[in-house]
């Protein structure tokens, strides 16, 4: 059997070819980057999202399953317009493709925003109403949406959506790469300001979860969440990281109202409330049907630093 994943060659999408390889599946392999390709077997750029419907369906051709990793997100300061053209229109485009090609499953790589905002604080499981905040998180909802609708159109049951928290592993980037930077500088932080809690998963999760479903002899649900066993504290997380680094935790019992009034002033409160924001992610349904979250997010994180995976960064 053959799996089509796009986004190949990000972040995520690389661990998801690694571990569907070792599980004896024929790849190919698509990006909207085409230089990041080059010597590949069964490599191929991801059409537009306007080109025409002939080249989704070339795309798909001889494919059992798809796994669609390929996303723009807002850490580069993506606009509206450009996100609902990769998250969801192209989802959109090749769920259509997909629907009248393959016989297997097609596993859509959302996130936590499609659901609730940066500024949530509560537990989020499968039953959560989708609540989208934000441009990206829209544009993901989006995408999920045209996703069913399009298999639904078909009578083909094999759709499923994985709402995502902050992925780590080697090579992440966004707030835990930056938390990750902070960490390395050996900086005294207050504790008091990093007493919320979040969930995180580990990219190597998020694989075995897509290699999980693809392999289940049952069809998926529509909609999955993930996250790691359990919920981390940030302060946790930076303790983590200064482990690994062989610093010092240096977490000083100080309180938090003067980064507070700090970000209020420079018109930031949104940003602190965020930072502030305890977010549980339940993974409990599909941990029901047989995968297993990683257990030890904070061992997982300590040696992430221990071998230098933030040297990359600028």
């Amino acid at each position: 059997m053959k799996v089509l994943v796009t986004g190949a060659t990000g972040f995520i999408g690389r661990r998801v070819v690694i571990r569907l390889r070792e599980t004896g599946f024929d790849i190919r392999i698509a990006s909207r980057l085409p230089q990041g390709l080059a010597g590949a077997d069964d490599a191929v750029a991801l059409p537009a999202a306007d080109a025409p419907r002939e080249a989704f369906l070339a795309l798909t051709r001889d494919v059992t399953h798809v796994v669609h990793c390929a996303a723009l997100n807002n850490d580069r300061g993506a606009g509206a317009a450009d996100l609902r053209t990769i998250n969801a229109t192209l989802t959109g485009r090749l769920a259509q493709a997909a629907a009248t090609r393959i016989d297997g499953r097609f596993i859509y790589l959302s996130s936590i925003r499609a659901v609730v905002g940066p500024g949530f604080s509560g537990t989020i499981n499968d039953a959560t109403p989708p609540a989208p905040q934000c441009a990206y998180g829209r544009s993901k909802r989006e995408g999920e949406i045209k996703m069913l609708e399009a298999f639904a159109a078909s009578g083909h049951g094999g759709a499923a959506a994985l709402r995502l928290p902050p992925v780590y592993g080697e090579g992440m980037k966004g707030n835990l790469r930056g938390l990750m930077r902070l960490a390395d500088t050996g900086l005294p932080l207050p504790a008091a300001a990093l007493t919320a809690v979040r969930s995180l998963v580990s990219h190597d999760a998020v694989a075995a979860a897509v290699t999980h479903l693809l392999t289940r002899p049952v069809p998926p649900r529509p909609t999955y969440v993930l996250g790691d066993a359990s919920p981390v504290a940030m302060s946790e997380i930076i303790r983590a990281f200064r482990r690994g680094y062989g610093r010092p935790a240096r977490l000083l019992p100080l309180p938090a109202s003067p980064l507070q009034l700090l970000a209020t002033l420079v018109g930031r409160r949104a940003s602190w409330q965020a930072f502030m924001a305890t977010q549980i992610c339940d993974p409990s349904l599909l941990v029901s049907e047989g995968w297993g979250p990683e257990t030890d997010t904070l061992g997982r994180l300590e040696e992430l630093a221990r071998q230098g995976s933030g040297s990359p960064f600028p």
